[in-house]
C-alpha cells in the first residue's frame, strides 16, 4: 500500500517510488533482489533498471538508507542539505518525456553504464527535491503513529499530515478515547 497519492499532477514522477522503498526498507531492512525487483516493477521503472546486475544489491540497500536520512528530516534546510549532497555525489540528468496521453513531464535518463543505486539515489534527490521546491517545505515525514514506522507524503491539507493513512490515525484516536474514558472514570 502506497503512502503517496496517486492522483495525476499532485506529485513529482518518483515519489511513490522513493516512499514506497523507504517504507520496504524499514520493514525489511535485508531486502532481497527480488522484493526490489517487484517494487520496481509496481513503479513502471524502465527495462534497463530491471535488467541490471543484482550484484549490486547491497549498494541499493545504502543508498535507500540515505533516502531514509532525507525522509527522516524534519528540518526543510536539513533536508534540503542531505539532498544537495546526494544530487552532488549522484547528478540527475532531466529529461521531458511525453507518454501516451499524459502531459510532458520530467525524467530521468539512465547512462550507458550505470549502477541501480546511482539511479536511486538521483531518482530520490530529483523527486523530493521537486516536492521541496514546489512545497517550500519537508511535506513529508513518518508516522506518528507508536507502533508504526511508515513514510508518507502530506498531500497537502489544511493541517499538517502526521499519520501514513487513516487507519494508523483513527487508531492513535480511538485509544486516545478510551484511555480519556477510563481516566474519567477512574477515582
Amino acid at each position: 500500500m502506497s503512502t503517496v497519492p496517486r492522483e495525476a499532477g499532485t506529485n513529482p514522477r518518483g515519489l511513490g517510488f522513493v516512499v514506497d522503498l523507504a517504507n520496504l526498507s524499514t520493514a525489511e531492512p535485508d531486502f532481497d533482489a527480488d522484493r526490489f525487483r517487484s517494487l520496481l516493477v509496481d513503479h513502471g521503472a524502465p527495462q534497463r533498471i530491471l535488467d541490471a546486475a543484482d550484484e549490486d544489491l547491497p549498494q541499493i540497500r545504502d543508498a535507500t538508507r540515505a533516502v531514509v536520512d532525507v525522509l527522516r528530516s524534519e528540518d526543510v534546510d536539513e533536508a534540503a542539505g542531505r539532498l544537495n549532497g546526494l544530487l552532488e555525489l549522484h547528478p540527475a540528468r532531466p529529461r521531458l518525456v511525453k507518454l501516451p496521453g499524459r502531459a510532458w513531464s520530467m525524467h530521468l535518463d539512465t547512462p550507458e553504464h550505470f549502477e541501480r543505486s546511482e539511479w536511486l539515489c538521483a531518482t530520490a534527490a530529483f523527486a523530493l527535491g521537486l516536492w521541496l521546491g514546489e512545497r517550500g517545505s519537508a511535506a513529508w515525514g513518518s508516522c506518528a503513529a507508536a507502533d508504526c514506522e511508515r513514510f508518507f507524503v502530506d498531500a497537502g491539507r489544511r493541517t499538517p499530515q502526521r499519520f501514513c493513512s487513516t487507519r494508523c490515525a483513527t487508531r492513535v484516536r480511538v485509544a486516545h478515547h478510551r484511555r480519556r474514558i477510563v481516566d474519567e472514570h477512574d477515582p
